[in-house]
């Protein structure tokens, strides 16, 4: 049986494939980023589930695709982790760029996810090449969900927020700001707390402020990473894959039609497309 996981650091969705017409089953955990957790908080959340522990000693290969996987450090640390408890399985394991491109093409094209964090890159059809490195959400992630999450929480408590947005915001989230400071720089995933906030942007979309720093987040992914692969452009498709993405996509479009690019797939899930795909396959 093949686990193959889906995982940001927000969370993480697993799906058990059989070789006969059984339907996947359906696994969700916490995020599990080996760039940001230890090799005992991301023990302690896989031994946690209750469905992975039923199923440890059936499954024999697992594939994980996960956000901070991009070097072969971490990628021998998350190896290592899931060979322990799936004790019958080979474990393997890509930056989740890789499950955004099995998700969306077999053919070359520049591949972009825009979720919690984000990043852009392009695939040759055999291998990934990226332009600008993957540096996080302190320096990059622009358009992501924790970039947007401080872009509201910077105009809250600027006050430029306007006042029936500042209600509304305070409203949902009852903000205090020690529980804000122990949010940003006590918490083990800073980045996941910030792109907690990012849900409001889309609750409130209709408003011209929401809109703007949609634009403005927008934007600024455009200019800093897929203008990096203008030419190439020019002859392959650009995907793009995640949550923001997918709520997102109208101003994705505008921005790049704006600039002469035309947006190929946008995914909200990749695991989703990567089930279909494994379905009319026997292995990956």
């Amino acid at each position: 049986m093949v686990l193959i996981a889906d995982s940001g650091s927000t969370k993480c969705d697993w799906i058990l494939c059989s070789d006969d017409d059984t339907k996947p089953v359906r696994i969700k955990t916490k995020g599990l980023n080996p760039a940001i957790l230890t090799k005992k908080q991301f023990q302690k959340i896989i031994s946690k589930s209750t469905e992975l522990n039923k199923i440890k000693h059936a499954v024999t290969d697992v594939k994980f695709f996960g956000a901070g996987c991009g070097t072969k450090r971490n990628q021998k640390k998350v190896n290592a982790i899931l060979s322990d408890f799936f004790p019958n399985a080979i474990a393997y394991s890509n930056e989740d760029t890789m499950a955004a491109i099995m998700a969306t093409t077999t053919e070359p094209a520049v591949v972009c996810i825009l979720g919690t964090g984000s990043n852009c890159c392009y695939f040759d059809g055999k291998n990934i090449h990226m332009k600008a490195p993957s540096m996080g959400y302190l320096l990059m992630d622009e358009a992501s969900g924790n970039y947007f999450g401080k872009a509201l929480l910077r105009a809250y408590y600027y006050e430029t927020m306007p006042s029936d947005l500042r209600q509304a915001f305070s409203v949902d989230y009852k903000l205090k700001e020690k529980d804000v400071i122990k949010g940003l720089y006590k918490s083990a995933r800073p980045n996941k707390y910030l792109a907690a906030f990012a849900p409001f942007l889309f609750k409130h979309e209709n408003h011209p402020f929401i809109q703007n720093i949609l634009k403005k987040g927008m934007d600024a992914f455009v200019e800093n990473h897929v203008l990096r692969y203008r030419e190439t452009l020019k002859q392959v498709p650009i995907h793009f894959v995640g949550s923001i993405a997918f709520y997102a996509q109208d101003y994705i479009k505008e921005g790049l039609r704006g600039r002469g690019i035309e947006v190929g797939m946008i995914v909200k899930s990749p695991i989703e497309n990567i089930i279909e795909k494994h379905a009319k396959a026997s292995t990956l």
